[in-house]
């Protein structure tokens, strides 16, 4: 079992700044592909961002190119997003996500999730 406790959210204005931190304990952390996904009101939970267990590769969705950056710390069990130039459209419920293996961009791939953290981009 591996838990996740995702933070960082609240309200920024658009073209602002937020990290998300995604704490994980249970298993082995460094073994685990993560990601991050979010579901606005009415729509369906997206892929934004997914890094390897060994953080040297990330790959993000298209809406986020060049302005959001996953990472991780292995020896502190934290994955992060860091989310510049923020618009009203990135407003969303954001959830950490890990698996084992490889990275995926399909929600069903993943194993464990956490309880969201909330984003909300508004002048």
């Amino acid at each position: 079992q591996v838990q996740l406790v995702e933070s960082g959210g609240g309200l920024v204005q658009p073209g602002g700044s937020l990290r998300l931190s995604c704490a994980a304990s249970g298993r082995t952390f460094s073994g685990f592909a993560m990601a991050w996904f979010r579901q606005a009101p009415g729509k369906e939970r997206a892929f934004v961002a997914t890094i390897t267990a060994s953080g040297g590769t990330t790959y993000y969705a298209d809406p986020v190119k060049g302005r959001f950056t996953i990472s991780r710390d292995n020896a502190k069990n934290m994955v992060y997003l860091q989310m510049n130039s923020l618009k009203p459209e990135d407003t969303a419920v954001y959830y950490c996500a890990a698996k084992g293996g490889n990275t995926a961009t399909m929600p069903q791939m993943y194993d464990y999730w956490g309880q969201g953290t909330q984003v909300t981009v508004s002048s």
